[in-house]
């Protein structure tokens, strides 16, 4: 029982790996498929909101509230920029990944920039950001794209599939390795949770603080506009509230995934299992036939009672952290 416990304090995402358990069971007995199978919609669906969060999840681990509210406009503004660029051809789509690559650094940069130099909060700066670049994707008076306009390699990947299983499930599972490599394997990795913990005894200790935090603007941005563009590819084009979903359901699926709110530890793993336990809660739900009201609200009680849980778990025992520098 006492490794149990252990073992629980130090894999947070144990909880949201539970709750997806038991949903797919209850999914699994409404609509009458046990099969693994049947989870491999859910799963790449689970995949866009992944990647995003996994974004969000670098920003929330910096601490101090630090929230990326830019997503939806980076993802919708990439949709339509990268689709303009690759116009269906797949000797183009290097040319849109580049142009996604570009607008997810240069806001990135601005949003770090806003926060490290001009000291307004994130939440506000990058809310201002996302709101500009809606603006700017309304102002454009880009067109949708049809399946026709969509170029078949990057359609493939955004859709395509390898027996069961969906190939852009199998590169967000590789992206969510990769990142908990990051997190509990590199330098930089110890040095944002470091940040998140105590930025003033980080900064005493030699962290390049300003560094560090501009990297995890610019990784969250990029990640969402090459999110964007397969998005794009996935649902035939863009348009303007493609990527107003994900605004509220990153920031879920980080906290429910075990990343502390308050920065200073974050687990890949676990966002990952949380966007798959949103996107089965929305599932059920939609077969249930529930009011769009009752949905959010059904949710908003699921987030709180796995926070709950988790509190009362004990999952990490946390001390009051010193005083920080202004």
């Amino acid at each position: 029982m006492i490794r149990l416990r252990k073992f629980v304090q130090a894999h947070r995402w144990v909880w949201a790996a539970s709750a997806v358990v038991l949903l797919w069971v209850i999914l699994a007995v409404i609509s009458g498929r046990w099969s693994l199978a049947s989870l491999s919609g859910i799963v790449l669906s689970a995949s866009f909101l992944t990647c995003v969060s996994l974004g969000q999840m670098l920003v929330v681990t910096t601490g101090r509230g630090n929230i990326d509210l830019s997503i939806p406009g980076v993802l919708t503004q990439s949709a339509f920029l990268s689709l303009m660029v690759i116009k269906g051809q797949d000797g183009l789509i290097w040319l849109g990944v580049l142009a996604a690559l570009g607008l997810g650094t240069g806001v990135g940069l601005i949003n770090a920039a806003l926060v490290i130099w001009l000291r307004i909060p994130a939440i506000i700066a990058t809310l201002a950001t996302g709101y500009i670049l809606a603006s700017a994707a309304l102002l454009t008076n880009a067109t949708s794209f049809g399946p026709r306009g969509v170029a078949p390699g990057l359609r493939w990947l955004a859709s395509g599939r390898i027996g069961d299983i969906p190939v852009f499930a199998l590169v967000t599972l590789a992206v969510v390795v990769a990142m908990a490599f990051l997190l509990g394997q590199t330098v930089f990795g110890r040095r944002l949770s470091a940040i998140g913990q105590n930025r003033s005894a980080a900064r005493y200790a030699g962290v390049p603080v300003n560094r560090v935090l501009a990297l995890a603007f610019v990784g969250s941005s990029v990640l969402a506009a090459l999110t964007g563009m397969i998005l794009g590819a996935y649902v035939g084009g863009a348009f303007l509230e493609i990527g107003q979903p994900y605004l509220l359901q990153s920031v879920a699926a980080v906290v429910l995934g075990g990343t502390l709110i308050a920065g200073g530890y974050g687990t890949a793993l676990g966002t990952w299992f949380a966007a798959i336990l949103l996107i089965l809660l929305v599932t059920i739900m939609q077969i249930l036939s529930l009011p769009r009201g009752t949905q959010d609200l059904v949710q908003g009680a699921v987030v709180i009672l796995v926070l709950a849980l988790a509190a009362h778990g004990g999952l990490r025992k946390e001390r009051k952290p010193p005083a920080q520098d202004p």
